[in-house]
């Protein structure tokens, strides 16, 4: 053998192998716990808040810098068990985790991909749900919903209707998170059927309901991250492998085309944290017996390593004015694809655009000055790992205190109500500082 092989072998960290069974939360904050402590240096475990019982909402970080966000490093996250009785995806990211830790050091694609992506993991969203399953069923358990009986796929604002119910702190947790990382993409995991489906999951007619479909903008982008996964499932694929549930062409579907839903976690995502996310069904069985955990584990590890890689696509930068100095809140989107709540650069002034190889105008719209129109070509990159790097240097002298000072956010509610001709083909024309007027009256 390889001396320097065997050296590195011999310092590598050694954790229990991961079994395939189902576990509980005791079990799985003691694995979460010796993975952090076995791979601090590209590991961090936090607890984003607490289900209604108080268990905590676990999120490892995989990364080469784990414990902050670096400059031009995209965040990604997984998400699963949002239905407390649709138990493999949270199984599968425990298997992912081990895969990844286990890898690094070993495997150069694993590794490459761990040093440029800062990879969030949370295995489970509804703990209380998961530990309220007595009599696992492959349809319906009452851990569906979490400890209120409250669905938590259904909590969340919603673009399209007002959404009523009372947040959920297990929802109120996801959304603080979503504030506090700048996240790329995303995908949540679920069960009860063999799909990749992306927004959106409602609509109107402006985003394509009378044609029984709801499109984004960037509808091209999420049919290509839907098929990135699916493609690479051997049974997802197929589209027709789950008996009295509808076909499914290469695995995929447009959300509401399947049913229309609201209040759901993929389209806020999409609209408010600017983060492209779409839903993942991995087994017919919501609940499926343990001896068939390798099997999915089989089926779904080349799509959740290769869908993690999608955080690569398109262009990112930062924007800076004519000192150097990042501004943030400054709009940066694709011209014919405005978002109906604008995409804007974070604290550090920087963007990240997910966009398929082809050509692009880029707008770029500090508030109160002329928008900055540059056109940009994304060439395909079949073998590197890396989006187009595209800085923009603004002829103008900022006044960072005034544009930090300015809350840019869109207010949580109806936005499509209130911008009814808004489409992937309009352009959003609606002072946001309106929709917050009118969300402080009426709220």
């Amino acid at each position: 053998m390889d001396l320097a092989r065997l050296c590195l072998g011999l310092l590598l960290p050694v954790v229990a192998a991961l079994d395939f069974r189902y576990h509980h939360q005791e079990g799985m904050e003691a694995f979460l716990k010796s993975v952090a402590q076995n791979y601090s240096s590209i590991t961090h475990l936090h607890s984003i808040g607490k289900s209604v019982r108080g268990r905590n909402l676990w999120v490892l970080i995989v990364g080469k810098s784990p414990k902050e966000h670096r400059v031009g490093i995209p965040e990604f996250k997984y998400v699963a068990n949002m239905h407390g009785d649709e138990t493999v995806g949270r199984e599968l990211l425990l298997h992912l985790i081990d895969y990844l830790v286990t890898s690094h050091g070993r495997d150069a694609e694993i590794t490459h991909l761990i040093n440029s992506t800062r990879i969030h993991i949370m295995p489970s969203m509804n703990p209380d749900g998961f530990e309220a399953v007595k009599k696992p069923d492959c349809y319906y358990s009452n851990g569906r919903e979490n400890y209120n009986n409250y669905d938590l796929n259904r909590n969340f604002p919603d673009a399209f209707e007002y959404n009523n119910v009372s947040k959920q702190p297990e929802t109120l947790a996801i959304m603080k998170w979503l504030k506090t990382e700048t996240f790329v993409l995303s995908a949540n995991l679920h069960g009860g059927a063999l799909v990749a489906s992306y927004p959106f999951d409602n609509g109107v007619q402006a985003t394509g309901t009378l044609l029984s479909r709801s499109l984004t903008p960037d509808d091209d982008v999420f049919q290509h991250l839907a098929y990135t996964y699916a493609s690479r499932n051997p049974n997802m694929t197929k589209g027709d492998q789950c008996k009295n549930k509808r076909n499914f062409p290469n695995g995929i579907t447009n959300g509401y085309a399947w049913y229309p839903l609201q209040g759901g976690m993929q389209d806020y995502n999409y609209i408010w944290a600017q983060c492209f996310e779409i839903t993942l069904e991995l087994s017919c069985c919501k609940y499926p017996r343990e001896e068939k955990l390798p099997l999915f584990w089989n089926d779904n590890r080349a799509s959740l390593i290769e869908y993690i890689r999608q955080v690569h696509l398109g262009v990112k930068g930062q924007v800076f004015d004519q000192n150097r100095n990042p501004l943030p809140n400054v709009i940066v989107e694709v011209q014919d694809r405005k978002h109906i709540c604008p995409y804007r650069t974070n604290k550090l002034g920087e963007y990240y655009l997910l966009l398929l190889p082809g050509s692009y105008v880029i707008n770029v719209t500090v508030p109160g000055h002329d928008p900055h129109l540059t056109r940009l070509t994304i060439p395909r990159k079949s073998q590197t790992l890396g989006a187009l790097k595209k800085d923009f240097h603004l002829p103008l002298r900022a006044q960072p205190d005034s544009i930090l000072v300015s809350d840019p956010q869109c207010p949580t509610v109806p936005l499509y109500k209130l911008r009814p001709n808004h489409s992937a083909a309009t352009e959003p024309t609606l002072c946001i500082l309106f929709l917050t007027l009118l969300h402080i009256f009426f709220k």
